[in-house]
């Protein structure tokens, strides 16, 4: 592998990423197409059921006879299967492409090594491998959902200078969040739904800060709201209730799903958090923000059910509430906001 491998195959992943919120659960993927070290074509996955990285990359090509001599980059391996398109390794085959660079194996089960045969059996030269840590983490969702079938797991909280997430409400008082952070990093998070597929709550949040789960302060798609809910506690009159976007109620109570709600039941028991993380596997959801209160943020570390974590600590204190989450790790990453910083840990 060259320097000039890893600088085209840098740039097949500055393109992927212009996929992110718009393609799941496909991954993200870019390709650039080089013929005497200059780029002649280049193309990302733009959403999800539209062509392919590839497609579009030597769709952009004005000279195609020149695609005989040339080198295609790509992320991940070319899919090797008919799904909502067809196959990127079949059409490389056909435009007689003479060398692919691949930056790592589809982990995907109808793809896996496939599409890498089917280039190689055509006298293709392959070559795989190239920054191949960085086109795994840059799908680390997608690798997670088909190596451990389950949704890849965001953590995320807010807490005090002195250890709380909340303040102890009484019940009269207004239902609506207590506020931690400041706007800057408020508008951060409302950024963050746009990148993942699914936000999840307990029954206590729901209840005490009547939260609205979608994207408010950003430009992207609502993700889907995942509420607890195993006694029916929740008055129909809250946020996440307002039909505005798909909401899962995961219960242990028989309830008539309507438009945009509907009911799950489940044994609320120890296997609870993983049978949730199958239920929303099989409804091809492939990441989570789980975005608290206290209980199900719990749940999920002792389980150590859980990828990565966002932990918001700021400037305040509370003196007494709700004590937040125990986390006993080392982050890896931190970013500083007005009143708080925002450390960042990996499973």
């Amino acid at each position: 592998m060259t320097g000039s491998d890893e600088k085209y195959m840098a740039r097949c992943l500055e393109l992927a990423r212009n996929g992110m919120g718009n393609v799941a659960p496909n991954p993200m993927v870019g390709s650039v197409i080089v013929y005497n070290d200059s780029i002649i074509g280049e193309g990302y996955h733009q959403q999800y059921g539209g062509p392919h990285a590839e497609v579009n990359a030597i769709n952009s090509v004005k000279d195609m006879s020149l695609l005989e001599k040339s080198t295609l980059y790509v992320n991940l391996e070319p899919c090797s299967h008919f799904g909502k398109t067809p196959p990127c390794a079949d059409l490389i085959v056909e435009k007689k492409i003479s060398k692919v660079v691949i930056g790592t194996i589809d982990p995907f089960s109808k793809v896996s090594g496939r599409g890498l045969d089917i280039l190689k059996n055509n006298n293709i030269e392959v070559e795989i491998d190239c920054l191949s840590w960085e086109s795994r983490e840059i799908n680390k969702r997608f690798f997670t959902f088909n190596e451990k079938k389950r949704p890849y797991v965001i953590l995320k909280w807010a807490e005090t200078a002195d250890g709380f997430i909340d303040l102890i409400r009484k019940p009269a008082q207004a239902k609506e969040p207590i506020w931690i952070t400041d706007e800057i990093a408020r508008i951060v998070v409302h950024k963050w739904r746009t990148e993942e597929q699914s936000i999840m709550i307990g029954t206590n949040t729901a209840m005490m800060d009547n939260p609205r789960l979608n994207v408010r302060l950003w430009n992207g798609k609502n993700p889907v709201r995942i509420v607890l809910d195993r006694e029916l506690k929740l008055e129909s009159s809250i946020h996440v209730f307002d039909q505005t976007q798909p909401t899962l109620v995961f219960t242990e109570k028989i309830a008539e799903s309507r438009k945009n709600q509907e009911y799950i039941r489940l044994h609320f028991d120890d296997s609870l958090l993983h049978a949730v993380m199958n239920e929303l596997h099989g409804r091809m959801i492939q990441s989570v923000i789980i975005e608290g209160g206290y209980k199900l943020l719990s749940s999920f570390i002792e389980k150590q059910l859980w990828d990565e974590a966002r932990v918001f600590k700021a400037d305040l204190l509370f003196g007494d509430g709700i004590k937040a989450p125990k986390f006993d790790q080392i982050p890896v990453a931190k970013d500083k906001f007005l009143n708080s910083t925002m450390y960042y840990y990996r499973a």
